[in-house]
């Protein structure tokens, strides 16, 4: 079996674009995958372009040497660009060989640990402004079955907040509490916004609020600062969406620098290499909860990892998302009371519709997170798909 071609889809999904990269053979059987560069996928196409020079017309099922050597030869090796498309890329490459052996890759990393997979939402709150309209939503979500929900309520603070600001997070997340009841598990995001100090004073002021955790406290490029923060801190800190590769972990790991660790599948070198990352999380006990708010491919992949690392514990998700998400792929996920089980179909247990990917062609996108529009997060019209 030889590799043939190396396709990028970048389909326009209103927050970003999914980046779905396709991996072609010379027998018909074809991998798919899905990258993420947040509001950066041209330099993600890019990339893939390098990586699919390499990759032409050798054995796709030697995944781990095909990434050795791509990380390898990148010279200046890891960070955002070529770790995201070697994710891609790896995905495909992992779907190609469970469908020419007819089983899920999950099967061929140790097989099941876990039947289901709990998840928390995202993006339910899409359209909320007040205290009381996140209120509101959260009563819909947990209606719906929801367990776990995360979002961010600081607005567009940076670095610090003012109190004026902070008093409004505040009574973001109090309505919300009360809204759901102590049996709904909260997660506050962060973003990666602040400083040391604020990020402390935050940790304990929500602490009454009893969260799951505090995801990214302070901006990803300095571990010490998180550490700093966890450290002090009184409840759970999680990190690691913007880490990129084992070694980045390892860092984290080594400090104690976070409680729960989220790596990304599209961002941190793909399946196999989350599954390293997860493994070296067991032997501290640290909770796997791998960061999720892309699209169908990216998700079919995270639920492969769902269910053969032990230390798996709970699944991000996008609450909704736009009506044409269920024409991009043959996505099927089973739902109930906050669990997803876990698909059995060989390989990922995805296609994705090119012809339909192509309807939807990039379109630019920026950061939200810190001009007030971070709720402006789904369409008018928005679908649910599990």
């Amino acid at each position: 079996m030889k590799v043939i071609d190396v396709k990028t889809f970048a389909v326009d999904c209103f927050r970003t674009n999914w980046m779905f990269v396709k991996v072609y053979t010379d027998e018909g059987i074809d991998g798919v995958g899905e990258a993420t560069l947040e509001y950066k996928e041209k330099a993600l196409i890019g990339a893939v372009e390098h990586i699919k020079e390499y990759l032409v017309g050798k054995d796709p099922r030697t995944i781990e040497k095909h990434f050795h050597d791509i990380y390898r030869d990148a010279y200046w090796r890891g960070g955002p660009v070529l770790m995201s498309a070697l994710s891609a890329v790896e995905m495909a490459l992992w779907d190609i060989l469970g469908k020419s052996l007819g089983v899920p890759v999950y099967q061929l990393l140790g097989g099941k640990v876990n039947e289901k997979c709990r998840i928390y939402v995202n993006g339910w709150f899409a359209g909320a402004k007040t205290p009381e309209e996140f209120a509101e939503k959260a009563k819909i979500a947990v209606k719906r079955g929801v367990t776990a929900m995360k979002w961010d309520p600081f607005g567009k603070s940076y670095l610090e907040i003012s109190n004026k600001d902070l008093d409004t997070a505040l009574r973001n997340i109090a309505a919300v509490r009360e809204a759901v009841g102590d049996s709904v598990d909260l997660l506050i995001e962060g973003h990666g916004r602040f400083n040391v100090p604020t990020g402390i004073k935050i940790a304990k002021l929500i602490e009454e609020f009893k969260p799951m955790f505090f995801e990214e406290p302070t901006p990803p490029d300095n571990l010490e600062a998180l550490k700093a923060v966890r450290d002090k801190s009184p409840v759970a800190i999680s990190a690691g969406e913007r880490l990129y590769c084992l070694k980045d972990f390892k860092d984290l790991f080594e400090m104690r620098a976070a409680d729960y660790i989220q790596p990304d599948v599209s961002h941190a070198g793909g399946i196999m290499e989350l599954k390293k990352i997860a493994a070296m999380a067991e032997t501290y006990y640290i909770p796997f909860a791998p960061h999720n708010p892309s699209g169908p491919v990216a998700n079919a992949a995270t639920l492969q990892l769902a269910a053969c690392c032990p230390n798996f514990s709970i699944l991000e998700i996008m609450y909704s998302d736009v009506t044409w998400r269920a024409d991009v792929t043959n996505e099927s996920l089973e739902y109930a009371d906050g669990y997803i089980t876990i698909p059995d179909k060989p390989g990922l247990g995805i296609e994705i519709n090119e012809e339909e990917c192509l309807k939807h062609p990039y379109q630019p996108h920026t950061l939200r997170h810190y001009t007030g529009a971070l709720t402006d997060i789904r369409p008018p019209e928005t679908a649910f798909y599990f």
